[in-house]
């Protein structure tokens, strides 16, 4: 009883009624919840592919992940080059009644390409949009661009009306601490409808009855809880508090694997783990910064024992990553998938070349609610780092107190996931992460660095519509950011799933996004 109480009191789950039982709910336990009801209010995909469920975009990732159309019924580039006519969806609604038009979709992409926008690069050749008719939408962008139908499968549709009403048409921002009536209300096209939210607690989405699509679910409703702690979510699973959790602890997988109950699904997430580095001239304590030098870098790279990493902490259920993207992303050669050896005395020499003094503290920033066993992977790397004369102080907070730091430059070092979403392209990474801040590009680039040449090609990369000659340029960045260690790459992440024997169908999708609307639940028949 202790565990149940445990879950009741973490979650606030009241308990259901006989009705609610007679109904098919799928009760998600997730190691988090998501940072608001607004999915422009920050670049996390667990929130984003959550609100997925109840806001559509105009295209979407099929099962096998390829694009189809969704909000969208087809789409042709004019003779422009530049300018994408997309025809839309006849007969949509939103779930508040009004209908879906052309004037929806540029106010949606007016609001998340703002520069305030925490999303903006998501979108990074969008330059206007405009209604030709109330079902085709013009998108014009700032010159040939192949991976226009990537980026929107990942942008949202808002109904203009209902943002006018409650004065939403500008993004929120979670990590300034921007909110609005978007962060807890939402009013979108998809298979599920929000019918309640308590934040940290639940979040209760029940089935569209009038969905556009053909629903291949048989779920009524969805609970999503968080539940932060791993042993908890493991208890709540054989209990069958929850049937469902997309983060099943590592540690205990043969434990659930064993349970009458529980089936465990498993994978290798295309998230590559990485570990980034200031720019900056001075670290938080004021001290002149190191990690400027690439040899600093390189020392702390040698430090790392992966191997140790791989089978301590991540139970041999992690790949040992080289190349900051994993191999099935469209960029990866074999040649970038190389790793260093583990090898602490070459790492202390380079650190007495760069004149590094003896215990330099920084800051190392890491996520409690993260990556998987990211506090774990993080203590053993700040243990490895002490063993080289260094300090680190190691600085492990929920998600909402780092962000802030991480993107004000308030911290030192930090880990950083990206599993190249929405694109499933390395252009993801190369734009995102390792260009320079620009605009739309460099949203991510937390540690400030600046490449003129890594610039250039991955500009070059953006405009190419030929395919072989686009990876050719995207490889060539990636070996640079490769030598020059921009950030260390340190494993693509285990993909760990559970359900309970409650669930008949889970779809395990590689790029670790649920898609429950392809959920089926054991109805005994």
């Amino acid at each position: 009883m202790k565990i149940r109480h445990l879950m009741l009191a973490t979650a606030a789950v009241a308990a259901l009624s006989g009705a609610a039982q007679a109904e098919n709910v799928l009760k998600w336990g997730a190691n988090r919840d998501i940072g608001s009801l607004d999915p422009y209010s920050f670049g996390d995909s667990f929130t984003i592919n959550v609100l997925n469920h109840v806001y559509e975009g105009l295209v979407r990732y099929n099962k096998d992940l390829k694009i189809e159309p969704a909000l969208a019924e087809s789409w042709e580039i004019l003779d422009d080059q530049i300018t994408w006519r997309f025809k839309l969806r006849e007969g949509v609604t939103f779930h508040n009644g009004n209908p879906f038009t052309a004037e929806d979709v540029v106010a949606s992409l007016t609001r998340v390409s703002q520069d305030t926008s925490p999303l903006k690069g998501n979108l990074p050749a969008y330059v206007s949009s405009k209604v030709v008719d109330d079902l085709t939408v013009d998108i014009t962008l700032n010159g040939t661009y192949p991976l226009l139908l990537n980026d929107l499968t990942n942008i949202h549709i808002f109904d203009r009306e209902w943002m006018t009403e409650h004065d939403a048409l500008m993004p929120t921002d979670v990590g300034a601490g921007v909110e609005g009536y978007a962060t807890y209300h939402a009013n979108g096209t998809g298979p599920f409808i929000v019918e309640s939210r308590q934040p940290d607690a639940k979040t209760v989405f029940v089935t569209n009855p009038d969905w556009w699509d053909e629903p291949q679910h048989n779920l009524d409703k969805i609970e999503l809880t968080p539940v932060n702690s791993a042993a908890t979510r493991v208890a709540a699973l054989l209990s069958g508090e929850i049937s469902f959790t997309n983060d099943a602890p590592v540690q205990d997988l043969p434990r659930l694997a064993a349970a009458p109950n529980v089936e465990v699904l498993e994978g290798v997430d295309l998230r590559t783990v990485m570990i980034g580095f200031p720019f900056r001239d001075t670290l938080t304590t004021g001290e002149a910064n190191p990690f400027k030098k690439k040899s600093v870098r390189e020392a702390l790279y040698k430090a790392i024992d992966l191997d140790l990493i791989h089978q301590k902490v991540m139970r041999g259920k992690s790949r040992t990553a080289g190349a900051t993207i994993a191999p099935p992303i469209p960029g990866y050669t074999e040649a970038l998938d190389t790793v260093p050896d583990y090898d602490p005395d070459a790492a202390k020499a380079l650190l007495a070349e760069a004149g590094v003094p003896e215990g330099l503290e920084f800051e190392f920033n890491c996520l409690s609610d993260g990556l998987v066993n990211e506090e774990q992977f993080c203590q053993a790397i700040a243990s490895m780092w002490s063993r080289i004369g260094l300090s680190p102080k190691l600085d492990v907070a929920p998600r909402a107190v780092q962000s802030p730091k991480r993107t004000n430059g308030k911290t030192d070092i930090y880990t950083l996931g990206w599993a190249t979403l929405p694109l499933l392209d390395s252009y993801s990474p190369l734009l995102q992460i390792f260009h320079s801040k620009d605009g739309n590009a460099g949203v991510f680039n937390w540690g400030g660095w600046s490449y003129p040449e890594l610039d250039t090609l991955i500009d070059a990369a953006g405009q190419e519509l030929d395919l072989d000659a686009r990876l050719a340029l995207q490889t060539e960045a990636l070996q640079m950011v490769k030598d020059e260690m921009i950030m260390i790459p340190l494993h693509q992440q285990p993909m760990a799933w559970a359900v309970t024997d409650e669930v008949a169908e889970m779809p395990l999708f590689p790029d670790a996004k649920p898609r429950l609307w392809f959920a089926r639940m054991d109805t005994g028949s």
